[in-house]
């Protein structure tokens, strides 16, 4: 009766024991998942940080554009020449602003820069961004 005991109490202990470093290890874990994740928010690399709004600017661009990759092609390379997909770019000849250097543009919202530039395009080049890239290496501007 006191092996049965000592078995039993042995089988606990060990159980308890695995049982305590997983719960450190995930605790751990989480803990880090947590600090990358407010790094990341709120990041002290300002190039890494503008990379990253950069390509979800792109993303939302190319959703907005039904993923047509030759017409969203043209559009980003119009948006690199303008703004170099700084949605805070001022021209300090003109009153051009944001994204898409659109005149007289006061927008701040860079989605709302977004559509405001697509609009832009479908209504002078019928949404052909290919046709307003064309206009912008012909003439200097679209």
């Amino acid at each position: 009766m006191i092996s049965t005991y000592m078995v039993r109490s042995r089988s606990h202990s060990a159980q308890g024991r695995k049982a305590e470093p997983r719960r450190g290890l995930l605790g751990r874990c989480t803990l880090v998942g947590l600090a990358l994740f407010v790094f990341q928010i709120f990041s002290l690399d300002v190039a890494e940080s503008q990379t990253i709004k950069v390509n979800t600017l792109k993303q939302i661009t190319f959703h907005k554009m039904n993923y047509n990759f030759e017409q969203f092609y043209c559009l980003d390379e119009i948006v690199y020449l303008e703004s170099r997909w700084n949605y805070k770019a001022k021209n300090p000849k003109s009153s051009a602003y944001g994204l898409f250097q659109i005149l007289k543009s006061k927008e701040k919202d860079p989605i709302k820069q977004i559509d405001n530039g697509l609009k832009y395009i479908n209504a002078r080049y019928q949404g052909c961004a290919c046709t307003a890239l064309a206009h912008h290496k012909a003439k200097g501007w679209y």
